[in-house]
């Protein structure tokens, strides 16, 4: 390219100018494209007007310059003031000496030789001509395909956005991202099926980035194998709704504040699974904590949170649900402390809230070696040998399935655990020992 039309400027004198701003439309000899300034900046004065045909390639065609600069100085600047018009360079009618990496007549046999002075030229050699022009005007951005940014064609054409019925809300009507983004067609002339997005992106907030960082770290640095129980809650029942009845509307004790309170009478009486796995200035140690510091799984409409109920060993089940209540509460609304979620050296994630979930694994939560998944309770029958004779009773049972850090508690020790959760959960007055 020699020399280049000038199209539509986007923008006037005075304008302030961005990276990715489209200054000009400029037309080649093989194309119409859009010149996106690079560096911040303010358009002082306009040299040549739209339309200008013919100019040379390293003509000044505008002045930049900084922001806060006072373009006033700048209304009677001329072509001339910036170092006059350049002429296009001209072809030159070359020999073949001219295109070769040695200079003629050296004695090289690569070089090409030369004609003798009084040798007649090729009559037959064609003059070079100028390309001749239509001599129409330039077409402006509204008579070809719309002005875009290359992030908003790309998002058009995957989303299958006819891209010339949005209307761009850019510096000189340029359609952006956001343009592409908020389009909806128009009722009257709705895309066809196969043509229509069929998905949404959704940013991931930060803290489903943070979610997402600490359960793939889990995955990928702690070994976890799983245990599974069966057990029956039928006594457990009895004495939460005994216990409700006469609490005078003081407390209302869940199924999972007692499984909180289990957890706790476990973990006690195996230590092994209350401890962490740590590195400490350079030495790997494992850290078994005196006390049982119970995080409890909440879903929240930002993600799930894990609150902290604290030395559960020393509480009953009235301060248990209470703090369950309160923390939950503020989980929800966004008003945890940092001390509140962070740290823990146990978790309880209950989805027996869900009539549909039998069972489920849980991801272990960082740095602690354990996590107990509980799922929904079941009326199953059976068997019974009475008096009578043999029959069928129905008994309240929940699965429940431990998942361990293979690093830290042995495949005995974690069946151990869950051993002595389901026994204090099938007996569960020793809660209240």
């Amino acid at each position: 390219m020699t020399s280049g039309n000038i199209g539509t400027w986007q923008k006037a004198a005075g304008d302030t100018i961005a990276p990715g701003d489209v200054l000009v439309e400029i037309e080649t000899d093989k194309a119409q494209m859009d010149f996106e300034f690079q560096e911040d900046g303010v358009l002082a004065k306009i040299l040549k007007d739209s339309g200008e045909k013919d100019v040379a390639v390293g003509n000044p065609i505008a002045v930049m310059v900084e922001e806060g600069t006072d373009i006033a100085p700048f209304e009677s600047f001329t072509l001339d003031d910036a170092g006059g018009e350049k002429a296009p360079p001209q072809k030159e009618s070359t020999e073949e000496a001219a295109d070769s990496s040695e200079p003629a007549d050296t004695g090289s046999k690569t070089a090409p030789s030369t004609l003798p002075k009084d040798a007649p030229k090729d009559e037959s050699k064609p003059e070079p001509q100028e390309s001749e022009s239509s001599g129409g005007r330039l077409q402006t951005s509204l008579e070809r395909e719309p002005s875009a940014s290359p992030s908003a064609k790309a998002l058009a054409l995957e989303r299958g956005v006819p891209i010339k019925q949005v209307k761009g809300t850019g510096p000189g009507g340029r359609i952006t991202k956001q343009d592409i983004e908020k389009y909806k067609p128009a009722s009257s002339a709705a895309p066809a099926a196969s043509s229509a997005p069929t998905y949404e992106d959704i940013p991931a907030s930060s803290m489903r980035k943070t979610i997402a960082n600490r359960l793939q770290q889990s995955m990928n640095q702690n070994p976890h194998y799983f245990v599974a129980a069966t057990v029956s809650v039928s006594k457990l029942l009895k004495l939460r709704q005994a216990l409700n009845s006469s609490a005078d509307g003081q407390y209302k004790l869940s199924v999972n504040d007692f499984m909180i309170k289990a957890a706790a009478v476990a973990c006690k009486k195996v230590p092994a699974v209350n401890s962490s796995w740590r590195e400490i200035d350079g030495q790997i140690i494992i850290r078994q904590h005196n006390t049982v510091d119970v995080s409890v799984a909440v879903a929240t409409p930002i993600g799930l949170m894990t609150p902290i109920v604290r030395g559960v060993e020393g509480l009953g089940l009235s301060s248990i649900s209470a703090q369950v209540k309160d923390l939950g509460k503020r989980a929800r609304d966004g008003k945890l402390k940092p001390e509140e979620y962070q740290g823990g050296t146990f978790t309880i994630s209950n989805m027996g809230m869900n009539a549909a979930i039998d069972r489920f694994t849980a991801v272990i939560n960082p740095p602690q070696a354990g996590i107990l998944a509980v799922g929904t309770t079941k009326k199953v029958a059976v068997p019974s040998s009475t008096e009578e004779g043999n029959g069928v009773e129905w008994d309240e049972q929940v699965v429940v399935t431990g998942s361990f850090d293979h690093k830290v508690v042995d495949g005995a020790v974690g069946g151990e655990w869950i051993r002595e959760f389901k026994k204090v959960v099938e007996n569960p007055l020793e809660m209240l020992l």
